[in-house]
């Protein structure tokens, strides 16, 4: 099923290998294992804390069971999320060599550049597999399903014969789904009762289709070349700049609407924050137009000061929209007409 050389190791790097155990090993070897783990990724797992912070405002319940055990479980839910993720980051890039060599910037990790033992990355996958579940069930069965889905999906979208990354339009949406498996994870951490509502799993899943197709238009352009953005990923062959933004514009509007049936649900005040969260798809699809945009590189987001800026307020909008009444606004949910006179 993973079927790549145990052992790949150009002869460039053995120049400068040590012999150790009986293994050829590359004097910074243990430093090539620790980047194929991405843990400069992890900062994608605050993906996680909406989930959570939903479920302190909607589970009247959730704090019941004490702030100092809630902190625990955040934290050993959040570092499984982080193991389970890398696992899937190491044979993301064990078996995305051969084409990462295409990539003008993936072209120089490690993998690729210098290889690495078969051996060691599947060992290194099974104990961040095995250490991830673990945690995952110290916190509670709902999580560690919702772990274990996470790590099905990582295999669903770089194995074959699945490998769901090389279909059009299949390789955003099966990517994207650990958007709304990371919402769930953060639910659960809270209660392990209640289910939280659909309108906002399906909203974040879109959200992250948009933010996974922008990242595709980003790249394709930087690649600028058909053929090679096809060597890379296969799903290229199929995509075309038109076809990739007419993606993002459907999936930005599928998850606001999805959004915004949950906020104006829940509360109508937040109707207020409509109109800057389409700003917020706006804002990050002019970002993708940059060369060497960091939409290409999610992680990386943090170093955008103006879209840090836009979330921060975005933030500060739901708080005080959480704390004051407009009652002008329920007229947006009544079903009555207005009187000409």
């Amino acid at each position: 099923m993973f079927c790549r050389p145990l052992l790949c190791m150009p002869a460039a790097a053995g120049r400068r290998a040590v012999l150790f155990s009986g293994h050829t090993f590359h004097r910074g070897i243990m430093h090539k294992y620790i980047l194929i783990m991405r843990l400069n990724h992890w900062i994608k797992n605050l993906f996680v804390l909406p989930g959570s912070a939903f479920a302190l405002l909607l589970v009247p319940e959730a704090t019941a069971q004490g702030y100092g055990s809630l902190f625990w479980n955040l934290f050993f839910g959040l570092l499984s999320t982080c193991l389970i993720a890398s696992a899937n980051y190491v044979i993301n890039e064990w078996l995305d060599a051969p084409f990462d060599r295409f990539h003008p910037v993936k072209k120089h990790r490690a993998v690729v550049e210098e290889g690495v033992d078969g051996r060691i990355v599947y060992a290194l996958y099974a104990a961040l597999t095995l250490i991830g579940f673990a945690l995952g069930l110290l916190v509670s069965l709902p999580v560690f399903l919702m772990e274990l889905w996470l790590w099905v999906m990582g295999i669903l979208y770089n194995v074959k014969p699945f490998r769901t990354k090389d279909l059009p339009f299949v390789d955003v949406l099966t990517e994207s789904i650990n958007n709304a498996i990371r919402l769930l994870i953060g639910w659960f951490i809270i209660t392990s009762v209640w289910y939280p509502p659909l309108s906002i799993i399906i909203g974040y899943w879109l959200g992250g289709a948009f933010l996974m197709d922008i990242k595709r238009f980003s790249e394709y352009r930087m690649i600028a070349d058909k053929t090679t953005a096809s060597l890379y990923r296969k799903s290229f062959a199929y995509y075309d700049e038109r076809i990739l933004l007419g993606a993002a514009f459907f999936y930005a509007m599928a998850s606001s609407f999805f959004v915004g049936i949950f906020l104006i649900k829940y509360r109508i005040e937040f109707i207020v924050l409509m109109p800057f969260l389409m700003g917020l798809f706006c804002y990050y699809l002019m970002i993708s137009y940059k060369k060497d945009s960091a939409a290409q590189a999610p992680e990386k987001l943090y170093r955008e000061k103006g879209l840090m800026l836009y979330v921060l307020f975005l933030s500060v909008l739901f708080v005080v929209l959480l704390k004051f009444d407009i009652p002008a606004l329920a007229c947006f949910v009544s079903d009555r007409l207005i009187h000409i006179g």
